[in-house]
């Protein structure tokens, strides 16, 4: 089983390991599912947006590639030839601002390029990957779906995935800033069940 994990953060995912000002739950996340799989004996993939220098704004010049099936970037096609061959996508990034970073924005616009769509039905990834989106945010999880809505949800998995014929989404949110460093690390294993 193949799975390609997109992650999202300034720090990239090098900040993992709790350094004062170089430090990032959610690289924290991402560096505990890449240990998990690779120990269950899984092939992972990892895409550090931020590492990458990924650029996430479409030009005009971008657009019209899309729009035309031509091929949007280099990057983004290499981004999306990796998706292709997983058997599950996992992405983990914060919410801010109660949605997806800029970056994850970017990546679904580049990538997901009607260049892949095919033509009986609108099914981007052949394999139909299992969809997992990580998330950590300073609002409450119960706050953030029943005050909110569960924004990130409504658009990853209603207005994204499902459209392409991806029904099989996953979503769990920590909120770190609320706990303690040793809730922070327990809380840890429930990514374990969430990941396949």
């Amino acid at each position: 089983m193949k799975t390609v994990i997109v992650f999202d953060h300034p720090y990239t995912i090098a900040a993992s390991h709790n350094q004062p000002h170089f430090r990032s739950y959610s690289a924290a996340i991402a560096q505990h599912a890449v240990d998990t799989l690779t120990h269950r004996g899984e092939i992972v993939d990892v895409i550090d947006l931020h590492a990458d220098h990924f650029n996430p704004v479409l030009t005009a010049t971008e657009l019209t590639n899309w729009r035309t099936k031509q091929v949007v970037d280099t990057q983004a096609e290499n981004y999306y030839q990796r998706l292709a061959a997983a058997d599950q996508i996992i992405f983990i990034f914060p919410l801010w601002w109660e949605v997806t970073p800029a970056m994850t924005n970017g990546f679904l616009d580049k990538v997901l390029s009607k260049r892949h769509y095919q033509a009986t039905r609108p099914r981007l990834l052949p394999k139909k990957p299992r969809i997992v989106a990580l998330t950590t945010a300073g609002t409450p999880t119960s706050l953030y779906k029943w005050i909110f809505g569960n924004p990130v949800t409504k658009m990853l998995k209603r207005g994204t995935f499902n459209k392409l014929g991806l029904y099989n989404y996953h979503w769990l949110n920590s909120t770190p800033e609320k706990q303690s460093e040793a809730s922070r690390t327990k809380s840890l294993a429930k990514i374990d069940r969430i990941i396949k």
